[in-house]
């Protein structure tokens, strides 16, 4: 018998809580084969039980689209924040370590004490390279104009992770996160999985492993129409398969009233009429169901359960609105997420998605009143949800209806010390060291692509081109505050002046200007995609581009005891490269065209039917037809950034050690503040306007850090702080 370190510690920790083990224990205890295993290649039972602390970015307590900011519903205080009771939680960043980070850290006992999480569903990335490329909308889509947003590297390296050696890598990416969340669910929860045909046959089997075969309850089958194949030899596939499984099944949540249908013309006759020898004899019907089929009301009110098979519309045939349907590729219809939530949860309960997309079932959790959490890697689909959730809010506020305020986290500034944790055992050692020779010839390809030269004993820096030296950012996660502060400091304790960051992704709610005042003059710069080309390197196309540029003006007015600020977004600038015009205007047929991405301009490139004549049409006809939202904190520093950590038990508080040993935690503050959404304006597919001027909002006599939080067309976000003295 060998157990991990792992699998020995959650045999404590069950014992210790007087709760039965799950079933593969009986397999590794005593040797037992099992009857049916799923076996791939590079299987292990081992689980993550790293904790970060969560970073909150930004907190949405009331919509705000009035011309003025004024006294809110009983729910919230008079500045309209909300006075107390669950936030609801947005969170970016990778679901296994987010998911880690629930399990065994201190929003565990925050979830516990709301009634633990009742519901998870999930509709994983089945369908390869479906979920980060999309069309996105240019300006206010008068010209009816669109691009395809390629995914960023950070999302390409997830896909890659997770598709990279087919269904094996799949598998172990879900295996790993389904173990977590069975752990994380209450003991009346329940887990609905949505799949298709590629891999249904095994997730069933990593349910059954997981869960147990003895808590399966469905296999519920999602037929739509749409349009058929010409293929031969083939029926047209036009179904997805949703498992339903019970944390333990008998004492599972199940609402039949919330979703019964309605009988059949016939049935509804057969009840009444009573026909012998049947179901519907009278003699066979108790005394509940006469009094119920007495009448149609009653007939019709009772309805029947549905089967499970279930024939509704797919999201493309309703209409986009924002609230029932967003757009995204990947989106499901509400009524879907609708007969789930309302089965398998009550008002007031826990529901999560950790692969939430558009945020279909955050939309829905809402206005059926449940509390939700939601995650996602890909920061258009953090941005996607956020919007939605904005316009759910809006429309909730609008029928008088209760709603709940929801706050945008990340683990992103802790990821990379976690990343550069060794533990003791040689099998980590190893992991180390190799993770340690990739991070060195990454650096040397960032380097050589920037056409800088390396330097050397630095602890930051890596390179120089010409006066300015250079940072790189990890490979895998967004560059963090916490790693800018480290490099910053650097530079001061070394008499550095200038300084260039280099980075794939930057941190949600990163201020690129707040160095300004450090007396370093700090340049960041976006890692292309062309680094990974070897001949782009070689021929020096690789193009870095800046991050974006904000400005904006304040207006102050009105009598002396009444103050107003209002802000006037009146410039953003972006940089950005996706594709290459000249490579796409040789590849282009005669009479062909294409929207690409080229030095931080939209442009339709065309080729001439006749003469074969390339042409250049600039799409983004202004700034602002860069800006997808923006929103106004007008007293930033007012709300600090509070984290949970573990008292001092070892050397590491952020991970290392043996999880069983964090018993305490205390609030810290990091030294930042979160981003308070006073007021928000956006685009959506249905409604392409955007205000430029934020409504007036009342303040006292004294100096306002005003925060600006401008989220571009890819979805990438960019904050900038203002000092107005009132």
């Amino acid at each position: 018998m060998t157990l991990s370190d792992n699998e020995k510690r959650d045999i404590i920790k069950f014992l210790e809580a007087g709760k039965p083990l799950p079933e593969k224990y009986r397999f590794l205890l005593f040797d037992d084969a099992r009857e049916v295993e799923l076996l791939w290649n590079g299987k292990n039972n081992e689980v993550t039980n790293t904790v970060l602390p969560f970073q909150v970015i930004e907190q949405i307590d009331e919509p705000r689209s009035d011309n003025k900011i004024g006294l809110q519903s009983s729910l919230f205080d008079d500045g309209g924040r909300q006075i107390t009771g669950w936030t609801n939680k947005l969170i970016w960043g990778d679901n296994r370590l987010i998911l880690s980070s629930l399990k065994n850290g201190p929003m565990r006992d925050e979830i516990e004490s709301q009634g633990g999480l009742k519901l998870v569903y999930i509709d994983p990335p089945f369908d390869v390279g479906a979920d980060f490329s999309m069309d996105i909308t240019i300006g206010d889509g008068k010209d009816g104009e669109s691009f395809v947003k390629k995914p960023s590297v950070i999302e390409e390296i997830a896909y890659r992770d997770t598709w990279g050696k087919g269904a094996d890598s799949f598998i172990s990416m879900i295996y790993e996160r389904i173990i977590l969340i069975h752990d994380l669910l209450a003991e009346d929860g329940s887990i609905f999985v949505h799949c298709d045909w590629r891999l249904s046959s095994h997730m069933r089997l990593v349910l059954d492993e997981i869960f147990g075969k003895q808590n399966f309850v469905n296999e519920i089958i999602w037929a739509y129409y749409g349009p058929g194949t010409d293929k031969s030899k083939e029926f047209t596939k036009k179904h997805d398969t949703i498992y339903y499984y019970a944390k333990n099944k008998g004492s599972h949540i199940f609402n039949d009233g919330a979703i019964r249908v309605e009988h059949s013309a016939k049935t509804k006759d057969n009840y009444k009429k009573g026909l012998a020898g049947s179901g519907f004899a009278a003699e066979s019907i108790n005394s509940r169901e006469k009094e119920a089929y007495a009448d149609d009301t009653n007939l019709n009110k009772l309805g029947k359960i549905p089967e499970d098979w279930w024939e509704m519309a797919i999201a493309a045939r309703y209409p986009v609105d924002g609230v029932k349907r967003t757009g995204y590729p990947t989106e499901k219809p509400l009524p879907l997420l609708e007969r789930i939530i309302k089965v398998a949860s009550n008002e007031g309960d826990l529901v999560a998605d950790f692969f939430v997309g558009s945020g279909t079932t955050l939309a829905v959790s809402e206005m059926l009143g449940r509390k939700w959490i939601g995650t996602d890697l890909g920061r258009f689909g953090i941005h996607t949800s956020r919007k939605r959730m904005i316009d759910v809010q809006r429309k909730l506020k609008k029928d008088g209806k209760d709603f709940r305020a929801f706050e945008i986290l990340n683990v992103g500034r802790y990821e990379r010390e976690n990343y550069l944790n060794v533990n003791d055992d040689l099998r980590a050692e190893e992991k180390a060291q190799q993770a340690v020779r990739k991070e060195k010839e990454f650096v040397k390809l960032i380097i050589t692509a920037y056409k800088a030269e390396p330097v050397e004993s630095f602890v930051n820096i890596v390179g120089k081109k010409r006066d300015r030296l250079v940072a790189v950012g990890p490979i895998s996660t967004p560059v963090s505050s916490k790693q800018v502060d480290d490099i910053v400091a650097e530079c001061k304790d070394k008499g550095i002046t200038k300084v260039d960051i280099l980075g794939f992704d930057y941190e949600m709610g990163l201020d690129f200007h707040a160095y300004a005042s450090q007396g370093i003059d700090v340049a960041f710069r976006v890692i292309p995609r062309e680094v990974f080309d070897k001949k782009a390197v070689e021929r020096g196309h690789v193009k870095f581009y800046d991050v974006a540029f904000i400005d904006a003006k304040p207006t102050v007015k009105g009598p002396m005891n009444k103050k107003e600020i209002s802000i006037e977004l009146t410039d953003f600038s972006v940089f950005y490269n996706q594709d290459d015009s000249g490579e796409v205007a040789e590849a282009l047929r005669p009479g062909g065209a294409k929207v690409i991405v080229e030095n931080g301009q939209v442009v339709k490139v065309s080729k001439d039917k006749d003469s074969d004549i390339i042409s250049k049409e600039i799409l983004t006809k202004k700034w602002s037809d860069w800006i997808d939202y923006w929103a106004v904190d007008f007293d930033f520093s007012s709300r600090k950034e509070m984290i949970r950590v573990p008292k001092t038990h070892g050397d590491n508080l952020f991970g290392k050690g043996n999880v069983q040993d964090l018993l305490e935690y205390e609030e810290v503050w990091t030294g930042d503040y979160i981003f308070d959404n006073e007021w928000q304006s956006f685009r959506t597919k249905k409604n392409r306007e955007l205000e430029l001027t934020s409504a007036a909002k009342e303040v006292g006599k004294g100096k306002y850090k005003v925060a600006i939080k401008v989220v571009d067309i890819f979805g990438n976000d960019t904050t900038r702080v203002f000092e107005v003295e009132v």
